[in-house]
C-alpha cells in the first residue's frame, strides 16, 4: 500500500487550496477533493453569488453542495502517514510579495523557476516540467523568473512585441510594422539585442580599458607623491640647515654691532614652510558603469535590454586635472638705525634671490597642467593687475593712469638715474613678476607696438639686440602694427595672422610653458601661441615705436594696461 501510495500523483492526495497533503477529505460533485476546512472556507467567499464552483475545474453548483467525508481517501491518507510521505513544500518554495509567482498554480502559489517568453506565463518547478518533456515548446525561449512579461505584449495589438523600430527607437509587433511604422527601418528584436550586445561588448572593453589606464596613472602618482615627500624633506632639511647658519652670522654681527653702538638689534625671522597637496583620483564612476553595464549584458529579457541599454551606455567625460600651487612665507628683520645701508642691501638681495626660490619650489608640479582656457570669461579667472615700473621706463616714454599706460612722447622725462632704466629702446617693464597662470589685455593707441615679457635680467643700457624685446633669448614679444602681427623671440620673426584689433589678450601659464597671445574683440582670436620652459619669473613689457611724417611732425604709439576686475 506505501508502495502503491509513494506512486500516485500528488494533485491526487494534496489540496490544491492549501497545497499540503488532504486533511478531513471530502468529495465534491464534479470528483474533486479537498481539505473539508479549505474548501469550506473557499465556499464561504462565494455564498453572496449563491453560485459555488470548484477550485481546479471551475464547475459551478447550486445550491451549495452539502460536504460528505471521503472515507477511501480518508484512510488512504492515514496509511500514507504511517510510510513517512513529506507534507507541502517549504515556506522558502512559496512566492512571496517580493517574488515571481507561478501563473499556473491555484491557492497558495509557488514561485516561479523561469518565465517563457512565448507563452508570457511564468511557471514554478512543477508546471515547468511540460516545456522540457514536450517537444512542442522545444522553440520556447524560457528565461530568469519576470513580472513584466506582459510589457512585451503590444497595447494596441495584443500581440508579443517580436520586433524593434530603429526609426522610433522602440519595440513593437508584426502588425505596427504593417500600420503607424510601415516604412520605418524594423529589424527582429533578436538582430536589434545581437547588434546592441556587439556594441556593448565594445563599451565594457572601453571601460575596463579605461579602468586599467586610470589605475596605472594612480599607480604612478603614488610614486610621484612618495618621490615629492622624499625630496621635500631632504629640502626642508637642508634649507634648515643653511638658514641656521644664515641666522648665526646674523646674530653674530648683531652682537658685535651690539659692543660697538650700545644698541639692540631686534631680529625677526621667519621660516619657510612648505606647503603639500595630496592628489586624488576617482575610478568608482566607471567600476560603477561596467557593473550595470555587465548587469544589462546578462539580461535575458530582449526587451528590457533594449529600452535600459539608451541611458546606461552613456559615457561621461573624463574626468580634467589640476594643479599644486605652494606659496613660501617670507620673514622680515628689522635693525637699528646704525645699520639701516647695510638692511636696505641685504633686502634688495633677498628680494631678488626670494623669488628664484619660490619659482624653483612652485615649478614642483606633480599633475598635468590645466586646460587653456576657451573663452573670454575662462581667461579673465586667471586676470592679474599689472603696473608699469618708473625705474625701468626710458626717458622718452611718459607713464600715466596710475602707471597702467605708456606713451611715446619723444621729450625727456624727469626720471631719476637708475640701473633698471632702458637708455636705447623705448620699452618699459612691469613692477609685479609674473608666475603661475596669469592673463591680462593691453589696450593699443598709433602704429607700432610690442607687447611682451621678459627676465629681469635682459640688458638695459645700449642699443643692441641683447636690450631689444623678441631679439634675444630672455624675451618674447608680439609686434603689433595696424593691419599685421608678427612675433619675435631670440631673434628670429615669425609672421602671424590674425583679425586686427586694438586690444591683445595674453595668457601666461608659467609652469606649463605656454604663452599665448590673442586678438580680443567680441570673439577671441589665437594669434600665436608658444610652448617653452621659463627658468626665471617674466615680467610683462611694452616697447612703443614712433614714426615723422614729411612735415617733420612726430607721431608716437601708446599701449595701456586694461583694468579687468
Amino acid at each position: 500500500m506505501a508502495q502503491q501510495g509513494a506512486q500516485l500523483d500528488q494533485e491526487t492526495i494534496f489540496c490544491s487550496i492549501c497545497l499540503d497533503l488532504v486533511k478531513d477529505p471530502v468529495t465534491i460533485p464534479c470528483g474533486h477533493s479537498y481539505c473539508m476546512s479549505c474548501i469550506k472556507g473557499f465556499w464561504d467567499e462565494e455564498d453572496e453569488k449563491k453560485i459555488h464552483s470548484c477550485p481546479q475545474c471551475t464547475q459551478t453548483f447550486t445550491p451549495r453542495p452539502v460536504l460528505v467525508k471521503n472515507t477511501m481517501l480518508a484512510d488512504l491518507m492515514e496509511e500514507l502517514k504511517k510510510t513517512g510521505l513529506q507534507g507541502a513544500p517549504a515556506d522558502h518554495c512559496y512566492a512571496g510579495p517580493e517574488d515571481v509567482a507561478c501563473d499556473v498554480c491555484t491557492g497558495r502559489k509557488m514561485k516561479a523557476l523561469k518565465s517563457c517568453l512565448v507563452c508570457l506565463i511564468s511557471y514554478c518547478e512543477k508546471h515547468l516540467q511540460l516545456h522540457y518533456e514536450s517537444a512542442a515548446f522545444e522553440k520556447h525561449k524560457l528565461v530568469d523568473p519576470s513580472k513584466k512579461l506582459q510589457e512585451n505584449i503590444c497595447s494596441r495589438h495584443d500581440e508579443v512585441m517580436k520586433m524593434f523600430c530603429r526609426t522610433d527607437q522602440q519595440s513593437i509587433c508584426y502588425l505596427c510594422s504593417m500600420d503607424e511604422h510601415k516604412g520605418h527601418d524594423t529589424v527582429s528584436a533578436a538582430a536589434e539585442r545581437t547588434e546592441r550586445q556587439r556594441e556593448l561588448e565594445v563599451s565594457r572593453q572601453n571601460i575596463q580599458q579605461r579602468i586599467q589606464d586610470r589605475e596605472k596613472d594612480v599607480k604612478l602618482l603614488q610614486q610621484e607623491v612618495e618621490a615629492v615627500s622624499r625630496s621635500a624633506d631632504k629640502a626642508v632639511e637642508d634649507s634648515e640647515k643653511i638658514f641656521t647658519e644664515l641666522i648665526r652670522l646674523i646674530q653674530k654681527r648683531s652682537s658685535d654691532v651690539k659692543r660697538q653702538i650700545r644698541s639692540q638689534q631686534e631680529t625677526e625671522v621667519r621660516q619657510v614652510k612648505e606647503l603639500q597637496e595630496k592628489l586624488e583620483q576617482e575610478i568608482t564612476e566607471l567600476k560603477r558603469k561596467d557593473a550595470e553595464l555587465k548587469q544589462l549584458s546578462h539580461t535575458e529579457d530582449r526587451n528590457q535590454f533594449l529600452h535600459n541599454y539608451p541611458s546606461l551606455s552613456q559615457l561621461s567625460e573624463p574626468t580634467d586635472s589640476s594643479s599644486i600651487n605652494i606659496r613660501p612665507l617670507r620673514y622680515f628683520e628689522d635693525v637699528t638705525a646704525a645699520v639701516s645701508e647695510l638692511r636696505d642691501q641685504l633686502q634688495d638681495i633677498l628680494r631678488e634671490k626670494w623669488t628664484n626660490i619660490s619659482l624653483t619650489v612652485t615649478e614642483v608640479d606633480v599633475l598635468l597642467s590645466q586646460r587653456e582656457p576657451k573663452t573670454r570669461a575662462g581667461f579673465l579667472k586667471y586676470a592679474c593687475e599689472i603696473t608699469l615700473d618708473p625705474n625701468t621706463a626710458h626717458k622718452k616714454m611718459l607713464l600715466t593712469d596710475g602707471n597702467r599706460k605708456a606713451t611715446y612722447t619723444g621729450k625727456l622725462q624727469s626720471y631719476s638715474s637708475h640701473s633698471d632704466r632702458f637708455t636705447a629702446c623705448c620699452q618699459v617693464l612691469s613692477r609685479q613678476s609674473l608666475t603661475g597662470r596669469c592673463y591680462w589685455e593691453v589696450e593699443l593707441r598709433g602704429r607700432g607696438v610690442y607687447v611682451a615679457v621678459a627676465y629681469k635680467n635682459i640688458s638695459r643700457a645700449g642699443n643692441s639686440d641683447e636690450c631689444r624685446f623678441g631679439h634675444n633669448n630672455k624675451s618674447w614679444a608680439l609686434d603689433c602694427d595696424t593691419n599685421s602681427y608678427k612675433f619675435l623671440f631670440n631673434n628670429v620673426s615669425t609672421p602671424v595672422s590674425g583679425p586686427g584689433s586694438s586690444r591683445v589678450g595674453v595668457y601666461l601659464d608659467h609652469s606649463a610653458g605656454i604663452l599665448s597671445f590673442y586678438s580680443v574683440s567680441k570673439t577671441m582670436t589665437l594669434l600665436h601661441r608658444v610652448q617653452t620652459t621659463f627658468t626665471q619669473p617674466v615680467y610683462a613689457g611694452l616697447w612703443l615705436c614712433y614714426e615723422v611724417d614729411l612735415s617733420g611732425i612726430l607721431y608716437g604709439s601708446a599701449a595701456a594696461f586694461c583694468k579687468l576686475k
